[in-house]
C-alpha cells in the first residue's frame, strides 16, 4: 500500500459516515408522529376543550368499582342501620364457616392472641406488645360488627388486615372468636351429657406404654 492510498481510504470512510448522518437526520425529521408523541391530556390536566377546564371527565352516574359492586354495608363495613357496629352477622354463621373462621384465626391471629384469645401467642412471649384478652368483659359484651372493624382497620399495635383477609373471613373470624368467648364462659355443670363426654374425652390424656426393649435398643 502506497503513501496516497491510507490518506484515499479516510477520506472515503468520513464522506460515508457523514452522508449516513445526514439521511438519519433527514429521515428522523421526516417521521410521522406515532402513539408516544400523540396529543393527550394527563388525569386532572387543565383543558380548554371543556367548560369546567378540567380534561379528566365526571364519572357517569351509577359507575362501580371493577368487580361486584358493594351495596351490602354490614357485610363490608361491619355497620348497622343505626350506624353503630352490628350486633348481627351478615349471614346465618354454619359450622363450616366457624371452621374457616378457625383456620383463619390460626393464620393471621393465633401468633398474637394465643389458640384460646388470652393474649399470650408466640411473638407476645417474645416481647411483643401483649393485646388485649377477647374475655375481658369490654370484648366479651362487643358485637361481631367491632370485631370485624378492628380486623378491617387495625387497632393500636395491630395493624389492618384489610388487604390479607377478605370481607367474608373477617366474618368468620369474628365468629370463631365469638365461639372462643362462649367456650371459655361456659359452665361444665350446663352442658349436654353428649357435651360432657366430648369435653371429658378431649381432657383425657392417652397412655404411655413403655417403649420395648428392641425399641431403646
Amino acid at each position: 500500500m502506497n503513501n496516497g492510498t491510507l490518506p484515499m481510504i479516510r477520506r472515503r470512510f468520513t464522506a460515508s459516515l457523514l452522508a449516513t448522518v445526514a439521511v438519519s437526520a433527514i429521515l428522523t425529521g421526516c417521521r410521522k408522529p406515532e402513539m408516544h408523541q400523540q396529543e393527550k391530556k394527563d388525569p386532572h390536566e387543565a383543558s380548554t376543550l371543556f367548560a369546567d377546564g378540567i380534561a379528566s371527565r365526571p364519572l357517569v352516574e351509577g359507575t362501580v368499582v371493577r368487580g361486584q359492586p358493594r351495596t351490602d354495608g354490614i357485610l363490608y363495613t361491619g355497620t348497622g342501620a343505626d350506624g353503630k357496629a352490628s350486633a348481627e352477622f351478615p349471614w346465618q354463621m354454619t359450622a363450616a364457616d366457624l371452621q374457616q373462621g378457625k383456620k383463619m384465626f390460626d393464620i393471621y391471629c393465633y401468633v398474637c392472641h394465643g389458640k384460646t384469645g388470652y393474649g399470650d401467642g408466640m411473638i407476645v412471649q417474645r416481647g411483643f406488645v401483649r393485646p388485649q384478652s377477647f374475655h375481658t368483659d369490654r370484648v366479651k359484651n362487643a358485637p361481631p360488627g367491632y370485631i370485624y372493624q378492628v380486623i378491617t382497620n387495625g387497632y393500636g399495635a395491630m395493624y389492618s388486615y384489610a388487604e390479607r383477609v377478605t370481607p367474608e373471613d373477617r366474618w368468620r373470624i369474628a365468629a370463631y372468636i365469638k365461639a372462643l368467648q362462649v367456650s371459655q364462659s361456659q359452665e361444665f355443670a350446663t352442658l349436654t351429657p353428649e357435651e360432657k363426654t366430648r369435653v371429658a374425652q378431649s381432657t383425657t390424656q392417652p397412655a404411655i406404654t413403655p417403649a420395648s426393649k428392641t425399641e431403646t435398643e
